[in-house]
C-alpha cells in the first residue's frame, strides 16, 4: 500500500532522526529473506540498540541529508535495510555480519561511520571492533602495567634478599 505524502514526510523525519544521533550506519541487501528471518533479524538488532528500518531508497537519501551519513546517498540501490547504531559504532556491523552468516541471501552492500564511506573489505574492520567496554578494559590494562612491573621492580632485590637468607639458614646444619 502506497504512503500518502504525511506519511512519507513522518518516515523522512523519524529516519533523520535517528540519523541524526547514531554512530553508524549499515546498509544491506535483503532480498530472498522470509518475513520469519526478518523478524529474526529485527529481535537481534533491537536487543543490540540497533535501529532497523526498510526503507524507500528515495526516503532514506531525504533522510540523511544533512547528516554524517550523506555519503551514502548515491549508492542506495535496490531493496535496502538500514541499520543505524545507537549505542556502539560497531553494533549495527556486528549483528548484520553475523545474521548473514547464517543467512546468504542478506548481503552488506556498504556502511558509514563519521561521514566516511566504508568500502566492503572495511565494513568486516569495522564488525570486529571493540565496545566500549572492552575499548576501556584494554586501556586500563594498559594504564596499569608499568605499575606492576615497576612495584616488581622495586620489590626484586627485597625478595632477592629473603631467599638468599632462607637458602643460607636451610644449609646451616641445625645447631
Amino acid at each position: 500500500m502506497p504512503l500518502n505524502l504525511s506519511q512519507k514526510q513522518a518516515v523522512v523525519a523519524e529516519v533523520a532522526k535517528v540519523a541524526g544521533r547514531a554512530h553508524s550506519v549499515v546498509a544491506a541487501e535483503y532480498r530472498g529473506l522470509t518475513v520469519s528471518r526478518m523478524t529474526e533479524l529485527r529481535a537481534k538488532a533491537r536487543a543490540a540498540g540497533v535501529y532497523l528500518r526498510v526503507v524507500r531508497n528515495t526516503l532514506a537519501r531525504r533522510a540523511v541529508q544533512e547528516t554524517d551519513f550523506e555519503c551514502m546517498s548515491d549508492h542506495l540501490i535496490g531493496p535496502l535495510v538500514l541499520a543505524f547504531s545507537q549505542e556502539e559504532p560497531s553494533a549495527a556491523a556486528k549483528v548484520l555480519k553475523d545474521f548473514s552468516k547464517d543467512n546468504d541471501k542478506l548481503v552488506i552492500k556498504l556502511a558509514s561511520i563519521g561521514g566516511k564511506l566504508l568500502q566492503p573489505s572495511e565494513i568486516e574492520r569495522l564488525a570486529t571492533l571493540p565496545s566500549r567496554d572492552q575499548a576501556l578494559s584494554r586501556l586500563m590494562a594498559v594504564m596499569k602495567a608499568p605499575i606492576g612491573k615497576l612495584v616488581q621492580t622495586l620489590a626484586a632485590p627485597h625478595t632477592k634478599l629473603v631467599r638468599v637468607l632462607a637458602a643460607v639458614r636451610d644449609q646451616k646444619p641445625a645447631g
